[in-house]
Formats: C-alpha cells, structure tokens, sequence
C-alpha cells in the first residue's frame, strides 16, 4: 500500500516510516523541517520539505495515497509548550487541511497523533494520580495551547467520519522516548534531557545537574518501539475513537534521574530550579481500554528503554564533541 507520513523528519514519524519501508510499503515523506535536518531520512522515498499548515501542500502530497499517518505539529518539552502557545495552537491548521485533502482524494484511512496534554488538569494535580482513562479527556480542561489544540482536532477527526465517512483513528501518546530524537536544543523532553545532563556530568567529571520544579512530579514514559506497535494496531483496527498509546509505569523525575544515574554509573546531585516550567504533577496512562479491545500493552521496561536511550544520546556527545570540553548542560 502507499502512505502517506506527516511529520516524517520528526522523532516518531521517522521511526514510523523505516517501520513500514520493512513492511514492503510505499512511503511518501513529508515534513517542514529542510530535509538536512530530519533525524532519518531514505533516498528510495519521495521526501517533501513544505508545510502542510498550506491547503495547497496537503493536497499535492495525498495524490493517489491509501492511508495516512499525521505526526506533524509543532511540540516540544514541557518548556517549548508552555512558553509557545499560539505556536502549538497553529498546528491546528495541518490537521484541518490535510483531513480536507484526504475526503478530496478519498484516503482509505487517516491516523491523527494526539496527546495526554488533552486530559483534564484537574486530574493531574497530585503526584502519582491514577492512571488516566479515555473519558478523562472530558470535562474538558486540558494543558492551555497545545493540549486544546490536540482535544480539538480529535473532535475534527470524528466529525470528518461522520460526515463525510473518511475512516479515522486517533492515538493518545504518554511521552515518547527512545533514540534518534531531540536530546538539545529546547524541544527535547524529560527523559532526552537529563540522559543529556548526566553524560554532561560524566564526561566532565561533575556531580550536580539542575532539575525543573522539586523532581517529585510525576509522568509514564513509553519507549519507541512500543509506540509504534501500539500505533499500527489501533491503525488496523476497527475502533474508531480514542485510545491511549502510553506506559502505565509511573514515575517521579527524581526517581528516573536515579535510574539513569544507575545506566551512566556516574551518581549526580539534584539542584532544583522550582522556576521553571514543570506542567501538571502527576500523569499516567491507564491501558485498560486498549488491552481488553486491541489486545496491546508495552513490553519494555523503563530501564531498559533508557538505557538504550542513554548508550544512544552518550554516543552523539562524545562524537560530536571534537575532544573539546562538553557544553549545555542545561
């Protein structure tokens, strides 16, 4: 078959789309990044550089496609999204036009990537809360910017199924994380983060790392390939409305700076920047609805994950360091 992946120089969308090139498929590769910095990228594609926030762009890319996969939006850590709302919020606009360009070119099937950020903060208020289930979403009350933006195109995909039978499917994603993704920069989450920190640490011989808020918010963190098998089997499913795709592993900050610590075998005191942006205090992802329908759960541990994470983001410093002295440790 021939897909369609938005969002292909991303983190997810360029995992996704070496998934399905070993799965026989037909890619075509879309993301607004200049193709020089998509973290994976395969000649044997046809890859577009354009914004899809262009109504114009989404059609010229859903020609003669069976089905479509939408990673792209504009994100980043709890830092990039609080501090970029509006930004967030535009992405609003490439999951408008593309879902107009796939009932214009009758698209088989659409996949929207959605996130926790939908779930009601009020929920979130504790450090480790009970898992949050697919009704959670509503009241609605979710993270300000990104979290709407997300909540509402899940409400855009049902109706373009109602209304005009395009065939949708909407993932919730409970922190993605794993290699070949943002580990600098301002974009990259928790877990890149501080992987990035304590090889700083290590590399140059220091024992302190700073850390958003107190270290005791909470969250599930899932690993890459566990994303992406749940993600194929919601797309092939016949369950058209929301799941969780996430860990139900909860844990604090403090904690995973513990565990990495334990990969790195390099031990790091914690200088706490209460400052900074820290989202809600506790998130995790209750993975009951998606085991009894699909027949899914992750099957990678948290410390297995990271530490292929760390061997990963460990291997980038050192080879791109120059035998220099190692910087951004922030």
């Amino acid at each position: 078959m021939k897909y369609l992946v938005c969002g292909a120089g991303g983190f997810i969308g360029g995992h996704l789309v070496k998934d399905l090139m070993h799965e026989g498929h037909e890619v075509v590769c879309v993301d607004i990044k200049p193709k020089e910095f998509w973290f994976q990228i395969f000649d044997e594609n046809i890859n577009y550089s354009l914004d899809l926030k262009d109504y114009e762009n989404c059609r010229k890319v859903c020609v003669d496609i069976d089905y479509v996969y939408n990673m792209a939006c504009n994100m980043g850590g709890m830092g990039f999204i609080e501090n970029n709302k509006a930004e967030c919020m535009l992405s609003v606009l490439i999951n408008t036009n593309l879902l107009r360009a796939c009932v214009e070119f009758k698209v088989k099937k659409y996949l929207f990537s959605s996130s926790a950020c939908v779930y009601n903060a009020n929920k979130q208020k504790d450090s480790f809360v009970p898992g949050l289930k697919e009704e959670d979403a509503y009241p609605a009350a979710p993270e300000d910017g990104y979290g709407w933006e997300k909540l509402f195109s899940e409400r855009m995909c049902r109706h373009f199924t109602e209304d005009f039978g395009l065939d949708t499917r909407v993932v919730r994603y409970h922190n993605v994380y794993g290699p070949m993704g943002t580990y600098d920069g301002g974009r990259e989450k928790a877990p890149a983060a501080i992987c990035r920190k304590i090889a700083l640490a290590k590399l140059n011989k220091e024992k302190m790392i700073d850390v958003w808020g107190d270290g005791e918010q909470t969250r599930s963190f899932m690993y890459i390939d566990d994303c992406l098998e749940g993600t194929k089997k919601i797309f092939n499913s016949s369950n058209i409305e929301p799941y969780n795709v996430g860990s139900d592993e909860q844990v604090s900050i403090n904690q995973m700076i513990d565990m990495i610590s334990e990969i790195a075998e390099h031990k790091v005191e914690k200088q706490y920047q209460l400052d900074k942006p820290k989202g809600v205090r506790g998130r995790s992802s209750d993975n009951e609805k998606i085991l009894s329908d699909i027949k899914w759960k992750p099957g990678i541990s948290l410390f297995d994950g990271l530490t292929k994470t760390y061997n990963w983001i460990f291997a980038q410093i050192t080879k791109n360091s120059n035998n220099q002295k190692y910087t951004r440790k922030y």
